[in-house]
């Protein structure tokens, strides 16, 4: 299997999607693929371990792509082997209307990782300059002052919200949480295959949505706001990823490499050491406990 590098994926500069691969070739069978990942998300596991030990960063992993992307099964996959209770992920939907009466960053704050732990956004604060800027309308319910008409939403509002974001990214970075970004690139052919898929198969009806078909006909116009969204706000301490994801299995194992080879880096991330006291005297904690009776 060719050696995977986050530098292969990692944007450091305007990217064009365009130009970008959907598919990539790892020179593995998918048999290959499952073995691999499940090497690298045993390790994973471990630092999770190490992680809720240490207690003082937390692991924030965002993720985006159009629908059939693969978001949910990559989070099936990928964390399998973490504790249950050092994991918590977040599926945003369409917000509440208690939601609605904050602003939009509030509800992505109130569900982040605590120290110690790693949170995954299904779909995440990015919503906010994606879906609400194919369909602007949507900005109207958030209540927003000087906001009256969509013509009121103009590339300064957007420029403002881009702002917002890598403010709050920074934040975050700066308090102990180590940020992730993918994008999970999947071709436009591909997700035809994977609707139809979803069509065909009873199993998988109740995934499919006649919304999803209207979304679609958008599909050049989400390509436009992801790409801007991403170069925009890819920075060094919350930088994007952009994963081919035509072939599931192979992004899984990318986004896996890429989260350990980065979590690797912090060599302070280590369990916590008994204090010397402790230490000198825990053979006589043992005698205690070995003397008691039931």
């Amino acid at each position: 299997m060719d050696t995977i590098g986050s530098s292969d994926f990692k944007v450091e500069k305007a990217i064009k999607l365009s130009d970008l691969n959907t598919v990539t070739d790892l020179s593995a069978s998918n048999k290959e693929l499952k073995k691999q990942l499940e090497s690298i998300r045993e390790d994973l596991g471990d630092f999770q371990n190490t992680l809720y030990a240490h207690s003082k960063y937390s692991v924030l992993v965002c993720l985006q792509g159009m629908d059939t992307s693969g978001k949910d099964s990559l989070i099936r996959e990928v964390f399998k082997d973490f504790n249950v209770q050092g994991v918590v992920v977040h599926s945003f939907k369409v917000p509440t209307e208690l939601e609605l009466k904050h602003d939009y960053l509030w509800r992505h704050y109130i569900a982040l990782p605590a120290k110690g732990k790693f949170g995954v956004f299904n779909r995440t604060h990015y919503e906010n300059v994606l879906v609400t800027r194919v369909h602007p309308e949507y900005i109207l319910g958030e209540h927003i002052p000087g906001i009256h008409t969509v013509k009121d939403i103009d590339q300064n509002f957007w420029e403002k919200r881009f702002e917002q974001i890598n403010n709050f990214e920074k934040h975050l970075a700066e308090n102990g949480t180590i940020i992730f970004k993918f994008f999970l690139n999947l071709s436009k052919a591909e997700q035809r295959r994977r609707l139809v898929r979803r069509l065909d198969l009873k199993e998988k009806n109740w995934k499919f949505s006649a919304g999803d078909l209207k979304e679609r006909k958008l599909w050049d116009k989400y390509q436009e706001c992801y790409e801007e969204a991403i170069n925009k706000t890819s920075k060094p301490h919350a930088p994007w990823f952009v994963i081919p994801a035509d072939n599931k299995k192979a992004a899984r194992v990318i986004v896996a490499s890429i989260l350990l080879e980065a979590l690797k880096k912090y060599k302070d991330i280590k369990e916590p050491e008994l204090s010397a006291k402790i230490k000198a005297n825990l053979g006589e904690y043992r005698n205690q406990l070995e003397k008691e009776t039931e």
